[in-house]
C-alpha cells in the first residue's frame, strides 16, 4: 500500500488542486491532504480558517475512490525542521507531491520521496486569482469545484474577502 502527502494552503481549494488531487489519486492506495498554514486566517492572503477548508477540501473529496486523510498544519519559523514537523503531526507516508521549490528541497533533504505534477491551468487556477476575483465580486465560483463555492457562500465568505481586502487609509 502507498500512502501520498500533498501540502497546500487550499486559500481556496480549486480546480487546479482538484485536478492535482485526482492524478495523485491514480497513483497512490491513500493521500494525506495537509493543510499548510493552518493558524492562518482572515487576511486578505490566507481569508479561510483551517476548518472552513477542511469542510471544502472533504465536501470535494466525498466521490474520490480513495482513503483521504486532512490534516491542519502550522507554520513553523524553522525550515530545518519542518519536515520532521509534518511528519509528527500527520500519518506516515511514502511519497509527497509538491511544485513549490521550497517544499521539495526540504522534504528531498529528510530523504523523503518527492513528486512534482504538471500544474493545471496555472495561468487561471491559482488561489490569489481566485481571490482576486472574490474580492471584487468577480467570477469566482468557475475556478472552484461548486462544493467550494457552496461553503463559500454558508460562510458569507465573500463579504468577508471584501471586508478584510480593504484599508481604512484615506486614498494617500
Amino acid at each position: 500500500m502507498t500512502r501520498g502527502f500533498y501540502i497546500g494552503r487550499f486559500q481556496p481549494y480549486h480546480e487546479g488542486h482538484h485536478a492535482m488531487v485526482n492524478q495523485i489519486a491514480a497513483e497512490v492506495d491513500e493521500l494525506v491532504l495537509g493543510i499548510g498554514s493552518a493558524g492562518d486566517s482572515h487576511t486578505p492572503r490566507n481569508p479561510f480558517t483551517a476548518g472552513e477548508r477542511i469542510m471544502m477540501i472533504t465536501k470535494c473529496l466525498v466521490d474520490l475512490d480513495i482513503v483521504t486523510y486532512v490534516v491542519p498544519i502550522e507554520d513553523l519559523e524553522r525550515n530545518s525542521v519542518w519536515v520532521s514537523h509534518v511528519q509528527s503531526i500527520s500519518p506516515d507516508f511514502d511519497v509527497a507531491y509538491s511544485n513549490n521549490p521550497l517544499v521539495i528541497q526540504l522534504f528531498r533533504e529528510a530523504g523523503v520521496d518527492v513528486r512534482q505534477s504538471p500544474m493545471f491551468r496555472r495561468e487561471v487556477l491559482e488561489g490569489a486569482e481566485v481571490r482576486e476575483r472574490m474580492a471584487a465580486d468577480g467570477d469566482w465560483e468557475a475556478l472552484v469545484p461548486e462544493p467550494v463555492a457552496t461553503v463559500i457562500d454558508e460562510i458569507d465568505g465573500i463579504e468577508r474577502m471584501q471586508m478584510i481586502s480593504e484599508t481604512d487609509a484615506n486614498g494617500e
